[in-house]
């Protein structure tokens, strides 16, 4: 179904800067933007404006927002940019004082937005909120409640695949770092410390975002009632070569730019570590995942995974320039960064169980 009223209050008008900028990135998603544009034009919450980046659809993506969607402002361009880029374009174009990233392939509750000003607006320190986002079809099955970092750089949904309902959660809990999934972002922070990096292209980008954001001071929250329901991979796909190749090259990224030095010494360890426990994963129990790694080419697999590690390299200069950065502008130790990421540390069984 196809809603065709106009929320008017969803407009950007420039002589009133909204309060939110809503920016989504499609790539191709026009079979997912009616029950995610439909959701959001229904928010209790109306104080808004909605970026869409399209990057370079072929679907009839454009030819849909304009006929049915004229309350968002849509950004097209001409090749696919990934999603850091994209939303870094719809940043430089947006007027919010809060930014919210939101995925194509999601689906909202009415008060979602709301929640999500709520746990903020009061609270300064607080510089990134995350949503609570659930399966598609299962309200009580979590798909993340934020984003939890392996001990290598890796990193995946926090609490996936637990049940809501054996959870004990305060209205806004305190997490390690939100999924740009469905995020909510202070432009002061973003001011501060810089949005995405366009060189991830896509994968790892909102962890490298979150942990520059908790190194420079700032607080993140879940907003236990801003509630998303998720296509889980529903533009990118579960697995494929090209996946494997940026998540393995932006994880080693994450850890170079954020990591504290001694945790950077023990990172080849618990790389290798990591590999030799996927390896036995795909060949004795596969799933998930694991079965598309193990009815996959292992040729392809294995350039893949090599052309990741060759390009992450290739970029040391420019990593560890970036890193400089980011810790020239920290307000904690990394005694502290250390303590955060044990107290929401992701271990490899609970990495490997939710692929």
């Amino acid at each position: 179904m196809i809603l065709t009223s106009i929320n008017k209050d969803s407009v950007c008008y420039p002589d009133r800067p909204p309060t939110v900028s809503v920016i989504i990135v499609n790539w191709n998603g026009k079979e997912y933007l009616p029950d995610c544009l439909n959701s959001l034009l229904k928010q209790s919450f109306t104080d808004f404006e909605t970026i869409l980046v399209d990057n370079g659809s072929t679907d009839g993506s454009i030819e849909l927002l304009k006929n049915f969607y004229p309350w968002v402002r849509i950004m097209p361009l001409s090749q696919n940019t990934g999603f850091a880029s994209g939303n870094n374009k719809g940043f430089a174009c947006s007027h919010g004082k809060y930014i919210v990233t939101l995925n194509n392939d999601t689906r909202l509750e009415m008060s979602w937005l709301a929640e999500l000003i709520s746990a903020v607006e009061n609270n300064p320190e607080i510089g990134m909120v995350a949503s609570r986002i659930c399966t598609w079809d299962n309200r009580d099955k979590i798909d993340s409640l934020g984003v939890a970092v392996c001990r290598d750089g890796m990193s995946r949904a926090y609490r996936r695949n637990a049940l809501f309902s054996t959870l004990s959660l305060a209205k806004v809990e305190d997490i390690l770092i939100p999924s740009a999934c469905a995020a909510l972002y202070r432009r002061k922070m973003i001011d501060e410390i810089g949005f995405f990096d366009d060189a991830f292209f896509a994968y790892c980008e909102d962890t490298d975002l979150g942990l520059r954001g908790r190194l420079s001071g700032w607080r993140a929250v879940l907003a236990r009632d801003a509630i998303v329901y998720h296509r889980y991979s529903g533009s990118g796909g579960i697995f494929s070569p090209l996946k494997l190749y940026l998540v393995e090259r932006n994880h080693f990224w994450v850890a170079l730019k954020c990591f504290p030095l001694i945790m950077l010494l023990s990172l080849p360890f618990w790389t290798v570590t990591r590999y030799l426990l996927q390896i036995q994963i795909v060949l004795i129990r596969p799933r998930g995942a694991g079965i598309q790694f193990r009815n996959s080419s292992s040729c392809n697999l294995l350039k893949a995974l090599l052309r990741g590690i060759i390009d992450m390299s290739k970029e040391m200069p420019s990593i560890f320039h970036k890193r400089r950065v980011t810790m020239s502008i920290r307000r904690i130790s990394s005694k502290e960064i250390r303590i955060l990421l044990k107290k929401y540390k992701l271990t490899f069984k609970e990495l490997l169980d939710a692929s």
